[in-house]
């Protein structure tokens, strides 16, 4: 099972035209394949403005090993939480049958 991240590359220091093009033909040639690279022009006059380019990039093994790691415990944590939460209101939740399978709230 292989998931894609979604990685930024910030680019603040551009004084020129030409130094900005080659700063984006350098990422350009970084990107992966299948990338569905974006440029989105990010920030506010306050703060001052950037270019944020955003791309996708596969999974590495070691944030698999994570993600799997930890993803038990954190539905486990959830689910004594919301257990937690329903003794203390005396509500139940249950998903309800039929073609949308909406959870229903049982007071």
């Amino acid at each position: 099972m292989s998931r894609r991240i979604k990685e930024f590359i910030e680019i603040r220091d551009h004084s020129s035209l030409d130094d900005l093009i080659a700063k984006l033909v350098e990422v350009r040639d970084s990107l992966p394949e299948q990338a569905e690279a974006e440029l989105r022009l990010r920030g506010d006059d306050v703060f001052g403005r950037q270019l944020c380019v955003s791309y996708f990039r596969d999974q590495t093994e070691e944030e698999a090993e994570f993600e799997a790691r930890y993803a038990d415990a954190h539905r486990e944590a959830k689910e004594r939480e919301l257990s937690r939460l329903q003794e203390e209101l005396g509500v139940v939740c249950y998903a309800a049958g039929g073609k949308r399978n909406k959870l229903r709230i049982v007071a």
